[in-house]
């Protein structure tokens, strides 16, 4: 089993690479969809964030609010990091769970981990690859306002949340450059899968 590591800033383009290589055949494992299910209604891990947030981050059907939790979160560093250490140790222990379940079905799979926390939570060693799919932080905070309808101060919010541009490049092994058009990016996507299967 080869296991990437796929990162990128809010807005990057990272999705769009991730489904290109679920395509051509990679096992993707999604960091957001696990940091989900680590929060799903009944789960510890969201007795654990009402517990530390306040029962206002609850909706009425006992689901997590996310517009609530992030409101606080984006607003607040130290929030930001509680959160954190309650949701990404059980993303941690799920994802490893998955890799496990791609290995025993294939030994020779490509498993992609879709992952846009990299450089903020977990880092690059347990990766044989890291790919960075980078667009410059104001092409990314475009992207949001005229794409997802988000105003630009929240935007700049969301951007500076996260890993700098410089931090999440530091780790690349690949750099996808996805501040062109989306047939660029999806060629770049097939150059690497091309180059991640050839060494298979």
């Amino acid at each position: 089993m080869t296991l990437i590591g796929l990162t990128g800033g809010i807005a990057s383009g990272k999705s769009t690479v991730a489904r290109r290589l679920a395509e051509s055949g990679a096992v993707v494992v999604d960091a957001d969809q696990l940091a989900r299910e680590a929060v799903a209604p009944g789960s510890p891990g969201l007795a654990a964030v009402a517990e530390a947030f306040g029962p206002g981050v609850l909706a009425a059907d006992g689901s997590l609010d996310r517009p609530a939790l992030g409101a606080i979160v984006f607003a607040d560093a130290e929030a930001r990091e509680r959160l954190n250490s309650i949701v990404h140790p059980e993303v941690g222990r799920l994802s490893r769970a998955r890799f496990g379940d791609a290995l025993a079905a294939d030994p020779g799979a490509i498993v992609v981990y879709d992952v846009p926390l990299l450089a903020e939570a977990r880092g690059a060693v347990e990766f044989d690859r890291v790919v960075v799919v980078h667009a410059p932080a104001e092409e990314r905070i475009r992207r949001m306002v005229e794409f997802r309808g988000m105003a630009e101060d929240e935007a700049r919010r969301r951007v500076s949340a996260q890993a700098t541009d410089e931090e999440r490049l530091a780790m690349a092994d690949d750099v996808i450059d996805a501040s062109g058009t989306l047939e660029q990016t999806l060629q770049q996507a097939d150059a690497l899968w091309a180059r991640l299967t050839a060494t298979r």
